[in-house]
């Protein structure tokens, strides 16, 4: 049986850098074969457990394996609404035994690394492996063209790279 993979976009608000990237690392999986979910948290109520959280389970979260994480940096952390999410699902079910890969995004220096360690914790709280390779993207909004595309070599090395570990892990 082969892994399932799920990217999520760690943020709901509308046309975020965030977004773009996390469309970017399903592009380089499925130009790879991988076939992956997307789960954006734009206009989902995440804040508490209802029938659409009961619905995204169902249908995403429990079927996945591997978790893609694309986390913005906000205030010096990850995004409350991801935390919501990871609250209101059905923990043992959603999350235990799972793997996770995380990428931080900041228009800062550090590419949300504080955030990145903040998320590890909270993901090893809810038994999930967590990758090793966990990579900030720092000035993203000076790395995503107008085409809403990064184009910058050493970046898309790294992504590569991170995304071929991520799949033997």
């Amino acid at each position: 049986m082969s892994d399932t993979y799920t990217v999520i976009s760690g943020t709901n608000r509308p046309g975020s850098n965030t977004i773009r990237v996390a469309k970017l690392y399903h592009q380089l999986l499925q130009a790879k074969g991988i076939e992956a979910g997307f789960l954006s948290l734009e206009g989902i109520n995440v804040t508490l457990r209802n029938t659409s959280i009961e619905a995204l389970e169902k249908e995403i979260l429990i079927p996945t394996q591997k978790f893609i994480f694309i986390v913005p940096e906000y205030n010096g952390s990850f995004p409350g609404v991801l935390k919501s999410l990871l609250d209101n699902t059905a923990i043992e079910k959603v999350w235990w035994g799972k793997k996770a890969m995380l990428t931080g995004v900041s228009t800062g220096r550090a590419g949300n690394l504080r955030g990145l360690d903040h998320l590890t914790g909270v993901l090893h709280y809810l038994k999930m492996h967590v990758f090793y390779n966990k990579l900030p993207i720092s000035v993203v909004n000076k790395l995503i063209t107008v085409e809403e595309r990064i184009e910058d070599v050493s970046t898309l090395k790294v992504i590569n790279e991170q995304l071929d570990g991520f799949i033997q892990f």
